[in-house]
């Protein structure tokens, strides 16, 4: 598994998981293909993982993306509709649409 093409816009040799937890995390979540999702969950756990996205309540990740999270870590319904209710989350995921 390999996950430098993942950090193309950062000095991946530089990276640690104790300074740019967040970054990684974040980084796998969006653009992370199923190997690099696999050790997240096995680095970090589900509940670990969870409570990440909910202190940042998805920020960061599209609507899809949410719902998949919604479903793989039984994140409740109405907490992740909120989320993506949150006012600045529909300018940029209508930004495309005519």
């Amino acid at each position: 598994m390999r996950l430098r093409p993942l950090f193309w816009d950062h000095d991946f040799a530089r990276l640690s998981w104790q300074a740019d937890a967040d970054l990684i995390i974040g980084r796998i979540l969006t653009v992370g293909d199923w190997d690099a999702i696999r050790w997240l969950l096995l680095r970090l756990g589900k509940p670990a993982l969870r409570a990440w996205l909910t202190h940042r309540r998805g920020a960061g990740l599209s609507a899809r993306q949410l719902r998949f999270w919604e479903t793989v870590l039984d994140l409740p319904r109405r907490q992740v509709n909120r989320w993506l209710r949150a006012l600045g989350r529909h300018v940029w995921e209508k930004r495309n649409r005519p």
